[in-house]
Formats: structure tokens, C-alpha cells, sequence
């Protein structure tokens, strides 16, 4: 992506951010959008299909593609932490987005582009290597289970008041997937 697209990107995601502090993301329009980022409607969708493409685009942006390289470097642990501060640095838009439900639901774009981070991580640490025993243990099934493990915790962590530190919700999702359910319930 081009400096010009990713300037145009970032102002009409910062737009969308603010219109938010002060108006239900149904009710804002993209006219709304592009004024306050200075652009017209048409530079709109020349980058995006609606403004739940663009919730995503924010997701992808500012909580995600920030830990690439953690997770290339097997930091798991320090890119969740940079994932739930970097979530918590703009704790009033996510308080705000996770109340967006229905078909296009913050909770759906959430767990897709965590699916997608995954998907890469996973083909990528798979490739050239055998198949597990189990034919629907895939990389896609992995990544999609993960994911939902994951949007969980960051929707909870959200809906309740994001009261515990990014470090402490860190070491809680990695308490949760390095744990089989059985070894849960002995520690019950």
C-alpha cells in the first residue's frame, strides 16, 4: 500500500474513531466519515467497501499487524500484551465498538481478522510438514478455534470495564490455551 493510500486510510479510520465517541456506529454515515477526514465520498470506496470494512481495516491496523513480528520471533506471550494495550490506549472507541452487533458485528470482524493473522502464522510454521493424524485437525481448524478462544477474551476483557492490566488478560488467555480441559478441571 502506497504512503498516499495508508495517509488516506489513517484519517478516514481516526474519522470513524471519533464519530464514535459521540455517535451509535449505525447512525453514522459516510458522508460523516469523509468530511471529517477531509476527503470526498468517492475516496471512501475507493478504499474501502463500508465503514464495517474500514472497522475492520482499524482492527487489522492498529491491534493486529503491531504484533506481526512478535509472533514471527515466537514472543507470544509479549504480542498478546502489546494486543490487549494497544486495545486498551483507545479503551473508549473499544468500549463503543463491542456494542456494534448483528450480521457485521465488532464481535465477527474481530474474530475474522485474528482467523486471518492465524492462518498465516499457522501455513507458515506448518509448511513441508506432516499432517496431524486427525483429518480435520487442519491449519484452517486451528486457526478458526483459536480465534474464537481468542475474541473471547478480548470481547469479555472489553465488556467488563478492561479493569485488569494488558499483562494480567496476557497471562490469563496464556494460562487458558496452554491447558488441556481436563487439566482445568484438576485445578478447579
Amino acid at each position: 500500500m502506497s504512503e498516499e493510500k495508508k495517509d488516506v486510510s489513517r484519517a478516514l479510520a481516526l474519522s470513524l474513531k471519533e464519530r464514535m465517541l459521540t455517535t451509535p456506529f449505525e447512525k453514522i454515515t459516510i458522508k460523516q466519515i469523509t468530511d471529517g477526514a477531509g476527503v470526498i465520498r468517492v475516496t471512501f470506496y475507493n478504499h474501502f467497501q463500508d465503514k464495517y470494512d474500514l472497522l475492520s481495516h482499524i482492527v487489522e491496523s492498529e491491534i493486529l499487524e503491531p504484533v506481526g513480528i512478535l509472533l514471527k520471533n515466537n514472543m507470544y506471550k509479549e504480542a498478546l500484551t502489546l494486543i490487549f494495550t494497544n486495545i486498551k490506549k483507545d479503551s473508549e472507541f473499544y468500549m463503543r465498538a463491542v456494542k456494534i452487533e448483528g450480521q457485521n458485528s465488532f464481535e465477527q470482524i474481530t474474530e475474522e481478522c485474528i482467523y486471518k493473522l492465524l492462518l498465516d502464522l499457522f501455513s507458515e510454521r506448518s509448511s513441508g510438514r506432516p499432517h496431524p493424524t486427525h483429518s480435520w485437525v487442519t491449519v484452517d481448524s486451528l486457526a478458526r478455534y483459536y480465534s474464537k478462544s481468542m475474541t473471547f477474551v478480548v470481547m469479555y476483557w472489553i465488556r467488563t470495564g478492561m479493569e485488569a492490566s494488558p499483562e494480567e488478560v496476557a497471562g490469563v488467555y496464556e494460562y487458558i490455551v496452554t491447558r488441556s480441559l481436563w487439566d482445568v478441571l484438576e485445578e478447579l
